[in-house]
């Protein structure tokens, strides 16, 4: 089947792209791919110091993930918060330069060194018939780890495009490669399509998306905003909703992929039932390797009461 990207919106045609103004994020791209090419227990390394530069010269994001871990985290004590900030800028800077693997390498080069737990808990709800939504998190091996998936499944994937089209347009014909449909954020007739198809569909929904078809559900002890999307979508479809997350291995260089149950029962006609549930499992992964997820996001940004003071020193 002819690969497909439904944001015909955005141009993936690369002669699009030759204007001089392109040129710096052409070279960016050069870069990541020659980094791409070298020994990953190299690209560790050098992510390492990617990750600490960051942590030493990105104030803002520093702040937002100071104050994500200290509100998540209250069990630390102050050096043990202040370690976990530090080992989050690196493991996202590894991430980094693991988006040139998922980008320009064959993934299937890693398969030796990845291992994959709970697959049966797919074939399973496949087995249904009526799709499946793969709730995914945003986890620092997030393209390497989808990437990696593909390798023992077949899969379509929902994006949030990039901001800079030739960025986008790089990361979607990448995604293109491995992925039989590449769907749009807000491209739920594709989504519906595809799961009437009863394909499997990579879907993240723990970020902060405003107040819009949200509600209040604890994560970390603390009401945040929490998208109905997912329950609405498994309501109409009828489809399985089954988590998964994808791991870096301490010390050695190596992945885990890990598929869980699906959500059962699911969804419960509860909103606010549902989205617990779902953070709570999301939350049950992050602390598997803390450090590796995303904490440079604001994901308490909304507050319950619009007039509540945020979190990170704006309202």
């Amino acid at each position: 089947m002819k690969k497909k990207y439904r944001n015909q919106a955005r141009n993936t045609n690369y002669s699009a792209y030759l204007h001089p103004r392109w040129w710096p994020t052409w070279a960016g791209v050069a870069v990541m791919w020659c980094v791409a090419q070298l020994p990953i227990r190299f690209q560790w390394w050098l992510g390492k110091y990617v990750g600490l530069l960051a942590w030493r010269f990105a104030g803002k994001r520093r702040h937002i993930t100071e104050v994500n871990i200290k509100l998540c985290f209250p069990e630390l004590n102050q050096a043990q918060q202040g370690a976990l900030v530090r080992n989050a800028f690196i493991a996202n800077g590894i991430g980094l330069l693991e988006l040139g693997i998922a980008w320009f390498r064959d993934p299937a080069k890693l398969t030796d060194i990845t291992e994959v737990h709970g697959k049966e808990h797919l074939d399973n709800a496949l087995a249904e018939g009526n799709g499946v939504l793969l709730l995914g998190g945003h986890y620092s091996t997030l393209d390497l780890g989808g990437s990696l998936i593909t390798e023992y499944i077949e899969a379509d994937v929902m994006q949030r495009d990039h901001n800079n089209p030739l960025m986008n347009a790089v990361m979607t014909r990448a995604r293109e490669r491995r992925y039989e449909t590449v769907l749009g954020a807000r491209d739920l007739r594709g989504l519906f399509r595809s799961l009437r198809k009863n394909r499997t569909v990579w879907y993240a929904a723990d970020q902060d998306y405003g107040r819009k078809d949200i509600v209040f559900a604890p994560f970390f002890g603390i009401a945040t905003g929490t998208i109905t999307a997912t329950s609405r979508i498994a309501a109409r479809s009828h489809c399985k909703v089954v988590p998964f997350s994808h791991f870096r291995r301490q010390g050695k260089p190596g992945y885990d992929i890990y598929f869980h149950p699906p959500l059962e029962p699911f969804p419960s006609g509860d909103d606010l039932k549902d989205a617990t549930e779902i953070n709570r499992i999301i939350e049950r992964e992050i602390r598997r390797a803390p450090d590796q997820y995303l904490w440079m996001h604001r994901r308490f940004k909304t507050r319950p009461d619009k007039n509540d003071p945020g979190f990170y020193g704006d309202k």
